[in-house]
């Protein structure tokens, strides 16, 4: 995978009950309420309700998230990834 395609993020919101992602490198945990990722530009957080990841591909870095779709927040833009033990205890 190239850098440019590797740096590739964006998201498509179809009325509040889809919402389509690029770019995702990882999932740290995930419910009905609350789904907590990082992408290729930080750390990203989707609130809703009946949240549920319908596909994942983790070659792609494509993700397709249906649900009750009530906010989107990104976090720290340098991380891009899930920390460490050291990064948890310190953060």
């Amino acid at each position: 995978m190239n850098d440019q395609l590797s740096a590739h993020h964006s998201l498509i919101l179809q009325d509040r009950a889809t919402l389509e992602l690029s770019g995702v490198t990882d999932v740290d945990s995930f419910d009905e309420n609350e789904i907590s990722l990082y992408t290729t530009l930080g750390e990203m957080v989707v609130r809703g309700k009946a949240l549920h990841v319908n596909t994942m591909n983790v070659d792609t870095g494509d993700m397709q998230i249906d649900g009750d779709i009530r906010s989107i927040v990104y976090g720290d833009k340098d991380r891009k990834k899930k920390p460490g033990l050291w990064g948890k205890l310190t953060r």
